[in-house]
C-alpha cells in the first residue's frame, strides 16, 4: 500500500488504465500485455462481485459497495419540462479507506515547490547566547 505511483505529467492530472498497466508493468517486471491482463482481471473481479450484490473490502484502500436508488419522477429538460418515471436502480459507491485517507492528506510539499525553495536561516533572538550582540 505504500508503494505510490509516480506523478501523472500530463495536463489534466488525469491516471487512466493505461497509466496503471504501465506501472504494473514497471513494478511486477511484465510485459504490457501480462500488465493488462492483471489490470483488467482486478477490474472484472470487482464488477462480477457487485453484479452479485457482494460487498468488496480493500483493507487500506477502501470498500466498493452497491446502493439503491428508488424509483421517481424526473422532468426531462430536452423536451420542456415532461414528466417521465425514472426506474429504480443500483449505482456503485466507494468509501475511502483509513489508510488511504491519510496517505491523500499528509503533508507533503508539491515536488516542484520543493525543489524550488531554499532553505531559511534560522531567525536570530538577539540575545548574547546567539552571537549577535552587536
Amino acid at each position: 500500500m505504500e508503494r505510490l505511483l509516480p506523478l501523472v505529467n500530463r495536463s489534466e492530472g488525469t491516471t487512466t488504465k493505461a497509466d496503471l498497466v504501465e506501472e504494473v508493468a514497471r513494478a511486477a517486471d511484465l510485459t504490457k500485455k501480462q500488465a493488462e491482463t492483471v489490470v483488467e482481471s482486478v477490474f472484472d473481479g470487482i464488477i462480477a462481485s457487485l453484479r452479485a450484490g457482494q460487498k468488496i473490502e480493500l483493507r487500506g484502500f477502501g470498500s466498493f459497495k452497491l446502493r439503491e436508488r428508488g424509483a421517481r419522477v424526473a422532468r426531462n429538460p430536452k423536451k420542456s419540462g415532461v414528466k417521465v418515471m425514472v426506474p429504480p436502480k443500483k449505482v456503485p459507491y466507494f468509501k475511502p479507506g483509513k489508510k488511504l485517507k491519510e496517505l491523500i492528506n499528509q503533508s507533503a510539499p508539491p515536488v516542484e515547490a520543493a525543489a524550488d525553495s531554499k532553505p531559511e536561516p534560522p531567525p536570530s533572538s538577539g540575545t548574547p547566547e546567539s552571537g549577535s550582540n552587536g
